[in-house]
């Protein structure tokens, strides 16, 4: 019997929850990292708790999220063809490590069902991105070079920023443009995204993948 719980759009659920992750993680960096300024005390600790608890709250959310749309595709054999995931391992991997468990689960669905598209324009999200790191990393080596510290925070900050809030919105929604109105290059939007989550840790490879994609997106819909 479906439920209105099984007519939720619970794949969206989860693109969104995955969303929050890089900016509740550099909140959790951030709190590690950040030396307490005078007369704000607790700042350091307050950081590191809301990264902690916004962290575990996620978590908790695509566990559900993957457990219900798990649960929706096996009671529909015929939709979901030879996919018929397991609800409670693939729930369970997110509490392992959520981020992980919830691209790997977006990739393999997209190959069954794809990914529902919208706005046509994130690929200057992707570019304001790209041009955004790139410049970070050369106005971070004038900063080394000449010693000029609060420059050197000013542009990691704001490269830093930018990569964690949009970058990975952004590529996984304009890949799933592209896989639906593009022709013979098909972008898996959750690959995509699994790759934005690896750039935050690895920051040049957030250019490079930008950059690339961008390319081929010319070359598919021609633009930019």
């Amino acid at each position: 019997m479906r439920t209105h719980v099984d007519e939720l759009g619970w794949e969206r659920v989860i693109e969104r929850l995955l969303y929050l992750f890089p900016p509740v993680i550099g909140v959790g960096v951030v709190g590690v990292l950040q030396e307490t300024e005078p007369g704000v005390p607790g700042l350091q600790f307050g950081l590191f708790l809301l990264g902690s608890i916004g962290y575990t709250v996620l978590t908790l959310g695509v566990f559900v999220a993957i457990f219900f749309d798990a649960r929706r595709i096996r009671r529909r054999p015929r939709a979901s063809g030879n996919w018929r995931p397991n609800p409670w391992l693939n729930a369970g991997v997110a509490l392992v490590s959520a981020p992980i468990a919830g691209v790997i689960y977006l990739a393999r669905r997209h190959r069954r069902f794809g990914t529902r598209s919208g706005w046509d324009g994130w690929w200057l999200v992707v570019a304001l991105s790209l041009v955004t790191t790139v410049g970070g990393f050369v106005v971070a080596l004038v900063a080394i070079v000449f010693t000029i510290p609060g420059l050197l925070a000013a542009a990691i900050g704001l490269a830093g920023a930018i990569a964690f809030g949009t970058f990975p919105v952004a590529i996984h929604q304009d890949a799933a443009y592209v896989c639906t109105e593009g022709g013979a290059w098909r972008p898996n939007p959750g690959v995509y995204l699994a790759i934005a989550f690896l750039s935050l840790s690895i920051p040049v490879v957030q250019p490079v993948v930008a950059g690339y994609y961008l390319v081929r997106r010319r070359g598919e819909l021609g633009t930019p």
